[in-house]
């Protein structure tokens, strides 16, 4: 029941990136949530007076258990920040706030790669659901008609990498406008700014560790089929 497939390296590769990047978080974000930012803001206040900075008022800011599961959700207008986020006064937890400060921005200027994201989700979660268990039957039940079901799968697992990839940008940008943000008001200092921006390049660089690890899981799925035609 048990081979060598030579295609596993590509997914040992991709957990191998996946796990360098959380690491690389975690680190940043313990480094800088030990530094007390000099405003005494909480991640929660920090959010509320970025938000009404922007002039958007419908925009609420809750707290959600967790660790790092920080959110903002534009159905229901709302940012949830995680535990070590929603009551720190640290660099890092106002950075992390202002980052989902700035999906709300985003949503409020009618950013289209956020809207496209958003309309995509539905298509990714279908893939993310269904493309393996296509796959597997394909290969486990062999003949001609596996192959399309292999190549259904594919396709489904395309759409859920989409997704992944359409976030990029998104991430990126809100990142960005944090960081404009906390400096333009003041509620930062440029060493401290310095602080929350490596703490959300090391959270955007997640991402992109999941796009390439989904790009070498494709790679392995495309090769598992081309043998099976």
């Amino acid at each position: 029941m048990y081979y060598y497939d030579a295609t596993y390296i590509l997914v040992l590769i991709g957990v191998v990136i996946s796990m360098i990047a959380s690491a690389r978080v975690n680190s940043a974000f313990n480094k800088y949530s030990k530094v007390r930012s000099m405003s005494g803001l909480t991640g929660a206040d920090a959010a509320v007076q970025l938000l009404r900075s922007q002039g958007i008022y419908d925009v609420s800011v809750q707290h959600i258990s967790g660790n790092l599961t920080d959110h903002y959700d534009p159905r229901t207008r709302v940012v949830s920040l995680s535990d070590s986020v929603y009551g720190s006064t640290s660099l890092a937890a106002i950075g992390v706030a202002a980052h989902e400060c700035g999906h709300a921005m985003q949503h409020a200027k009618g950013y289209a790669p956020l809207a496209i994201r958003s309309a995509l989700v539905p298509a990714a979660n279908l893939g993310a659901t269904l493309s393996y268990p296509l796959v597997l039957v394909g290969l486990l039940l062999g003949g001609t008609g596996s192959y399309y079901l292999i190549q259904a799968g594919i396709l489904l697992f395309c759409l859920a990498l989409a997704f992944q990839i359409v976030t990029l940008p998104v991430e990126f940008n809100a990142s960005s406008r944090a960081l404009k943000l906390l400096d333009s008001t003041g509620m930062m200092g440029r060493e401290e700014v310095s602080g929350a921006r490596a703490v959300l390049r090391a959270a955007a660089l997640t991402y992109v560790a999941s796009v390439i690890a989904s790009l070498l899981q494709l790679l392995r799925l495309v090769l598992l089929a081309n043998r099976r035609r």
